[in-house]
C-alpha cells in the first residue's frame, strides 16, 4: 500500500472539483487496495457548452461505430477464450476430454433410442446433453476468467467462476428434486421395471463419470475451504460428475434388487440418491449464492468487524462511523467500504492510515473510505 498514490488521487479530485465549481465540497472518497489489479490510461473528456443537444447528435452519429466495436470486442474475446482453452492448465484439458466422452456417448445413446423407439434412452441422452452444456460452460469460464481486467470489468472476470459453480449447484439441486419426484411416481404407480437396455446405459454412464471423478479427485470434499474462485468452480465440476455417478450407481443397484425380487427397490434407491445429491450440493449452493448476494465474508468473524468499528469510533477526531459494508468479491478476496464523519478542520490522513491498517490486518484486500466533515 502506498499512501502517496492516494494523496495524488485526492489532489486530482480537488482539481476536478475546482474546474466544475465544486471547490467547497466536503465529500471526499479514498480507495485503498493491498494490490493493484491493473492500470488504465487517462482519457480526456470534452464537455460541450450545450451538453444535451450535442449529446444527442453525437450518439446518433456514433451508433454504428459502437456496434462495430462491440462486435469486434466479442469476437476478440471469443478468440482469446479459445486460445486459453488450448494453452490451459491440466484441469481444463481434463474437462475438455471428459466433455468429449460425454458428447460422444450421449449422441450414440440418442441415435439408438430414436431408431429403436426406446423413450428411456432418449430421455437419458437429453439429460446427459444438458449436463454436457453446463460442463461446457464451466470450461468456457475457466478460460474466460484468465482474461485480465479491462475498462468494463474493472475487477476482472474471476467472478464468472462463482457464477459457474452456482449454476452447477442449481442444476444438481434440480436433479435431486426430479429424482425424488420420479421415486414418488414409481411408488404411486408401481411402475418399477427391470429394463436391461437402461442398465447398460447406466453402466456406461457410470464408467464415463468415474473418469471425471478421477480427474478432479483433488476436490473430493464436501465442505471444501475455497481459497480462490478456481477452487469453487473445480469443486462444482467434481460434484457434477460425482452426482451423475451416484445416480447411475443407484439405477444399477435398483435393477439388481428388482431382479432378486425386492419390492419397491427403485423407490428406495432413487430416494436415497436424491437425498445424497442434495446433501452433497447444498454447501456449494450456499457458499456460491452467498458470494453472489454479497453476504458478509464467512472467513472473518462478525465480532472482529464490530471490534474494528469500536476502535475507529474511539478515535478523538471521529464523530461517527456509518455504512460499513463488507463482502467477498470472490473466495479469498474481501472488499469493504465505510463512511467516517470527522470533526471540521481535522487532518484525516492519520485516521485513514489507521483505518486501512486495521482492516488490512483483518484480511480486507480492498477498502474504500469516505470522510465527511461534521
Amino acid at each position: 500500500f502506498s499512501f502517496n498514490s492516494s494523496m495524488e488521487a485526492r489532489d486530482s479530485l480537488s482539481s476536478i472539483n475546482g474546474d466544475f465549481g465544486f471547490a467547497g465540497a466536503t465529500d471526499r472518497r479514498f480507495a485503498f487496495s493491498r494490490q493493484s489489479s491493473f492500470q488504465q490510461p487517462h482519457t480526456p473528456i470534452d464537455i460541450p457548452a450545450h451538453g444535451h443537444h450535442h449529446h444527442l447528435y453525437w450518439s446518433a452519429l456514433d451508433d454504428k461505430p459502437s456496434a462495430l466495436r462491440r462486435t469486434s470486442s466479442l469476437s476478440s474475446f471469443g478468440f482469446s477464450v479459445f486460445r486459453n482453452v488450448r494453452s490451459g492448465h491440466r484441469y481444463m484439458k481434463r474437462l475438455f476430454l471428459m466433455i468429449s466422452l460425454n458428447v460422444a456417448y450421449s449422441t450414440a445413446e440418442l441415435l439408438i433410442g430414436l431408431f429403436t423407439g426406446r423413450v428411456g434412452l432418449v430421455s437419458d441422452a437429453v439429460h446427459l446433453t444438458f449436463g454436457c452444456g453446463l460442463l461446457t460452460f464451466s470450461l468456457f469460464v475457466m478460460a474466460a476468467s484468465r482474461k485480465k481486467a479491462d475498462r468494463e470489468y474493472t475487477y476482472g472476470y474471476k467472478r464468472l467462476e462463482v457464477l459457474s459453480a452456482f449454476t452447477n449447484a442449481l442444476f444438481l439441486l434440480f436433479m435431486s428434486f426430479s429424482l425424488a419426484v420420479e421415486a414418488l411416481h414409481a411408488f404411486i404407480q408401481d411402475e418399477s421395471e427391470h429394463k436391461h437396455y437402461l442398465i447398460v446405459s447406466a453402466v456406461t454412464n457410470l464408467f464415463v463419470n468415474l473418469i471425471g471423478v478421477w480427474f478432479f479427485r483433488n476436490y473430493a470434499r464436501i465442505n471444501l475451504a475455497y481459497r480462490n474462485a478456481e477452487d469453487m468452480n473445480h469443486h462444482s465440476v467434481f460434484l457434477h460428475v460425482l452426482a451423475d455417478s451416484i445416480r447411475s450407481a443407484g439405477l444399477i443397484l435398483a435393477s439388481w434388487l428388482l431382479s432378486i425380487g425386492v419390492q419397491n427397490a427403485e423407490v428406495l434407491c432413487l430416494g436415497l440418491v436424491s437425498v445424497a445429491v442434495f446433501m452433497l450440493v447444498l454447501p456449494l449452493f450456499r457458499a456460491s449464492g452467498g458470494i453472489l448476494l454479497q453476504m458478509a465474508p464467512p472467513s472473518i468473524p462478525t465480532t472482529a468487524f464490530n471490534k474494528c468499528l469500536r476502535q475507529i469510533s474511539a478515535l478523538e477526531d471521529v464523530v461517527e462511523v456509518s455504512q460499513a459494508r463488507f463482502w467477498e468479491l470472490v473466495p479469498g478476496h474481501v472488499v469493504g467500504s465505510l463512511t467516517l464523519q470527522v470533526k471540521k478542520g481535522t487532518n484525516d490522513r492519520p485516521i485513514l492510515e489507521f483505518v486501512h491498517g486495521l482492516y488490512h490486518d483483518l484480511g480486507v484486500q480492498d477498502l474504500t473510505v469516505q470522510t465527511d466533515e461534521a
